[in-house]
């Protein structure tokens, strides 16, 4: 008896069987006929680990070429995502998408706020004539919140430079009226820079100089751009933020998938937008496919977010159209509010794999799981899964930085939030479109809203979700995203799927 059993135990405990039956990998697990999972149901097998936590580097790709640091995004929901919370997931190395559930020209507005927070050199500073008074520098600083005016000849950008303003030089000038000619500190005073100079060349100056501001000059002594110490000392202060080629920060906008809702996407791409994101439940639609292409027409070089889709037959209809990027969700986030029932969906999990994988092998584009993320373990598995990034919606709204003011409810404090297609979120251009009555709010339970514990400062919390993400790729033997999603498509990464709860 004992001489028939002793073989398979020795087969089963051998260092080649346990390294056969060390977990699954992703095509077994998510080719499984009539299964799929969510982002809780899988755990991911560790690996060796070759670095520290804080030689993890979490570089990421938004869309084509929107390159971020962090892979988080704060969804774009009124109350989530204005130009505050944008200004400060991009200072952390995410990105921001403004909602679009306003007009055009104030969504286009709170992207231009985000532009203009961090600069390298600044190609539109404000300028005023030697004939503008104290008054209207007073009227710059209300609106704007900027105390430094520089005054050139004609009053605008290209004429030559005559002084600068600043709110020392008007403190104590009782009458406003006052001509900025007779209070301006004068050009042969001031140090300049002198084209060619690159950024890194005009920072050091403007170090050296111990000014406020250092204006770049053309030979003809015309304004051609400034550079500020206000934006040396923000670079300094968050290495990973992300920003574009002229050092300004990353922001995307959404936009309704509405052939009139093209203007809305000029004055936004007039605002200096990084990228557009199509704001529809359901992707696969004619609609959608059709003011992609006239997007793609008119603005060749802005790249577009699709989505939401979670099927590759729903993806390539889009990708084919010229989408610069996926979001990957349906029926999974934790305030379903879109106008489908609950019935229509996909668990996240399998959304991601199978959409990731069919837009990275065929089309090389990236995808954003949205939806179902709480903590950063399920943004590290979405990642695993083969998502570039993660949209975060209820994590980051009860947080400082989100629209909307706290409130008190049972010893709590508390904010609301609530889903993109609540009734009191609906523009009201779309209401007729929409034409909600009794019976259809019957029939939609799921567009209405809640309130979530406050959080804080988003700008505490964000660093908190990095560092656990840092250190769960570090555990899985990798130090990049890029290395992560190489070992899901090779079969390395291994997975088990959780016992039931």
């Amino acid at each position: 008896f004992g001489s028939r059993i002793q073989w398979p135990l020795v087969l089963l405990f051998s260092p080649h069987a346990a390294m056969a039956v060390d977990g699954l990998d992703a095509d077994t697990i998510f080719n499984t006929p009539c299964l799929g999972f969510n982002l809780d149901d899988l755990v991911s097998l560790p690996g060796q680990s070759t670095r520290s936590v804080e030689e993890v580097m979490l570089t990421t790709l938004f869309s084509r070429d929107v390159k971020l640091n962090t892979p988080i995004v704060a969804a774009p929901m009124d109350t989530v995502c204005e130009s505050r919370m944008a200004i400060t997931c991009a200072l952390m190395g995410g990105i921001g998408v403004i909602h679009c559930n306003c007009d055009a020209d104030t969504q286009a507005r709170e992207v231009l706020i985000v532009k203009r927070y961090v600069n390298g050199f600044i190609m539109d500073p404000h300028v005023l004539s030697p004939n503008h008074s104290v008054e209207d520098v007073d009227r710059i600083r209300q609106l704007c919140d900027v105390s430094t005016v520089l005054i050139t000849e004609g009053g605008i950008m290209g004429s030559r430079l005559m002084g600068v303003v600043t709110s020392r030089d008007i403190d104590f000038v009782e009458d406003r009226k006052t001509k900025l000619s007779e209070v301006m500190t004068p050009r042969p005073k001031m140090i300049v820079g002198m084209e060619p100079i690159s950024l890194s060349e005009a920072n050091q100056k403007l170090r050296q100089s111990k000014k406020g501001k250092l204006p770049i000059l053309n030979e003809a002594g015309e304004l051609v751009a400034v550079v500020s110490r206000g934006d040396l000392k923000k670079g300094r202060g968050y290495p990973d933020a992300a920003t574009d080629p002229n050092k300004q920060l990353l922001v995307a906008a959404a936009c309704p998938p509405y052939l009139p809702e093209i203007d809305r996407v000029k004055k936004l791409v007039e605002a200096g937008v990084d990228a557009v994101v199509l704001e529809a439940s359901h992707g696969d639609s004619i609609q959608q496919v059709e003011f992609l292409r006239k997007v793609k027409q008119e603005f060749p070089s802005l790249n577009v977010v699709c989505g939401n889709v979670v099927t590759p037959r729903q993806a390539k209809p889009l990708l084919e159209a010229g989408a610069d990027g996926l979001r990957v969700g349906m029926g999974c986030s934790s305030l379903f509010s879109s106008r489908e029932g609950m019935a229509i969906g996909r668990p996240q999990g399998s959304a991601v794999y199978h959409v990731a994988r069919f837009a990275h092998d065929h089309y090389g584009i990236p995808v954003i799981a949205d939806g179902g993320i709480q903590t950063s373990k399920h943004m590290t598995m979405a990642l695993t899964l083969g998502a570039s990034t993660v949209m975060c919606g209820s994590l980051l709204a009860g947080t400082t930085e989100s629209p909307g003011d706290a409130f008190f409810h049972d010893g709590m404090r508390l904010k609301l939030y609530r889903g993109v297609g609540a009734v009191d979120v609906i523009p009201r251009p779309t209401e007729a479109k929409y034409a909600l009555g009794a019976a259809d709010e019957a029939q939609h339970p799921n567009a209405g809203g809640c309130a979530v514990v406050d959080r804080g400062p988003a700008a505490a919390l964000l660093p908190y979700l990095i560092e656990g993400i840092k250190r769960d790729v570090r555990r899985l033997g990798v130090g990049t995203v890029w290395q992560l999603h190489d070992d899901l498509y090779n079969s390395s990464l291994r997975f088990h799927v959780r016992n039931g709860r």
